[in-house]
């Protein structure tokens, strides 16, 4: 069930059915190397850490800028209501697709922290289990035509809720051992209406193809982005 917590300056909003822990410390994983739950960490634009919770895993994701804007600051927004906040607008993205059965994490809890004009961010989202990302795949092995099929119908399942994801890369479609697609990273995406905008996400993640075959000498081909848009638009 879905419930919200409101102090002047900080609104958090979680599933208690996924999570029983003390809500208002766990987005600082401090709280969860105390309790010994740290499973594991990513590094990017800032760390991701991996949780224990009771049932499943949560991936822990403190927002932060990229680029020069974000070095001068590096984890700070302009506030303009809690709704508009990144956590919580990413939180109920998620939300909305996991009702329509798009493959997508389930989101447990989002903070947002206000100070003054701007505002700080945290998500705690699940960590999709025996999983990795297209590009990590890709390096060791070709996909064969169910698994590009699986991830057609994702993203095909995903405009279909009028989801558009402005950074649809191999970074954020995972595959599982069970051979199910999954996208991830919906930080700054939209609901949107109509349709042109659609072949603009694929196009960005053909670009995505390309880069890591000339970056990373991955195991693809347009024959395989032929399959691709193939299962997408039939």
């Amino acid at each position: 069930m879905l419930k919200t917590f409101e102090q002047n300056n900080y609104y958090i909003m979680f599933d208690d059915s996924l999570i029983s822990d003390d809500i208002e410390r766990c987005f600082d994983p401090q709280y969860w190397e105390q309790l010994n739950k740290v499973t594991g960490s990513a590094t990017g634009r800032g760390t991701t850490w991996f949780v224990q919770l009771d049932a499943i895993q949560g991936a822990l994701r403190h927002y932060r800028r990229g680029g020069l804007f974000g070095k001068i600051i590096s984890d700070h927004y302009v506030f303009n209501g809690w709704e508009g906040a990144r956590s919580i607008a990413e939180f109920n993205l998620l939300q909305k697709l996991n009702q329509l059965e798009v493959n997508v994490p389930r989101p447990i809890a989002a903070r947002a922290i206000k100070h003054g004009f701007f505002y700080q961010a945290d998500l705690l989202s699940e960590k999709i289990p025996d999983a990795q990302d297209l590009v990590d795949i890709l390096q060791q092995r070709k996909l064969n035509e169910a698994e590009y099929h699986a991830i057609a119908i994702q993203i095909k399942k995903m405009h279909q809720a009028q989801v558009n994801h402005t950074d649809l890369n191999i970074h954020n479609i995972l595959l599982d051992k069970q051979g199910n697609a999954w996208i991830i990273d919906f930080d700054k995406c939209y609901e949107q209406t109509g349709s042109e905008w659609k072949e603009g996400n694929l196009k960005r993640l053909l670009r995505s193809f390309n880069k890591e075959l000339n970056k990373r000498q991955i195991k693809w081909d347009m024959q395989d982005w032929e399959c691709l848009s193939k299962a997408y638009h039939q």
